[in-house]
């Protein structure tokens, strides 16, 4: 009996090791497939392709943003139809940027798309003749199809503040955070320019896994902030910006 014993307690023993070994493969599987990255050292842009193999696009990938436009070809192009209604203000720090849950839609000719979020970057992530402007918003929108359509508006220092950028950044956690909800109603009209005419190209998104098939349209007309508004985010992010992708033969549109 102790023989048959001393059997059953070393292959319990071994099955609790085979086990422990599965859920740590498994485990770092996972933690993997989430690989940290940042936007410097070395889990920064240059090694983002290299940190996972869900993130393989950020190197290898024929049609990454942001870009730099140089050049366009004026198209007739569909006018950007938004759809944006009062929401209350729900606001996270992620880690790489300050991002706000949303909804309304975005209409594109007989294209709609859904608003998912918009989120922030200093300076803006796509240059015009290699400026780049103080700062971006990015509006992520997606489709029926699940695929992505991102309004960039560009934010310049002017002598003007923004009334909605201030009422996000009075309660801007400046830690990361769970999404938080608050009573304050945003709407998000007031983050568009008047001149709505836009640059238009095929991309990806400018943060892994940098999938590739987004949409994206950058509006012309800045829309103004105060000095103390940019400097209140580089406090947060001095700095979160991917660097600028090569075109890689596409072509951009404008329209006008």
């Amino acid at each position: 009996m102790s023989y048959q014993k001393l059997a059953v307690a070393t292959v319990a023993a071994l099955c609790l090791q085979l086990t422990a070994c599965n859920n740590n493969d498994t485990a770092h599987s996972h933690a993997h497939d989430k690989a940290h990255w940042s936007y410097e050292g070395e889990t920064g842009p240059s090694h983002w392709g290299t940190l996972s193999e869900e993130y393989a696009l950020c190197g290898t990938g024929e049609q990454q943003s942001p870009i730099n436009i140089t050049e366009s070809v004026t198209a007739d192009l569909p006018p950007l139809e938004f759809n944006y209604s009062p929401i209350p203000v729900v606001i996270e720090n992620n880690g790489h940027t300050i991002k706000m849950t949303a909804s309304g839609t975005l209409k594109i000719a007989d294209d709609e798309y859904q608003l998912l979020q918009f989120h922030t970057h200093s300076p803006s992530e796509a240059a015009i003749n290699g400026k780049q402007a103080d700062m971006v918003i990015h509006l992520v929108h997606k489709n029926a199809q699940d695929q992505l359509a991102v309004v960039a508006v560009l934010l310049e220092v002017g002598e003007t503040a923004n009334p909605l950028i201030q009422t996000l950044w009075d309660v801007m956690p400046k830690t990361v955070t769970e999404p938080q909800q608050h009573e304050t109603q945003i709407d998000i009209n007031q983050l568009l320019p008047e001149d709505k005419n836009y640059y238009t190209f095929e991309g990806s998104l400018t943060t892994p896994p940098c999938s590739e098939g987004v949409r994206w349209m950058v509006l012309k007309q800045p829309v103004s902030i105060s000095a103390e508004q940019l400097a209140q985010y580089q406090s947060v992010y001095p700095k979160n910006v991917r660097p600028l992708q090569p075109l890689n033969g596409r072509k951009v549109s404008s329209s006008n």
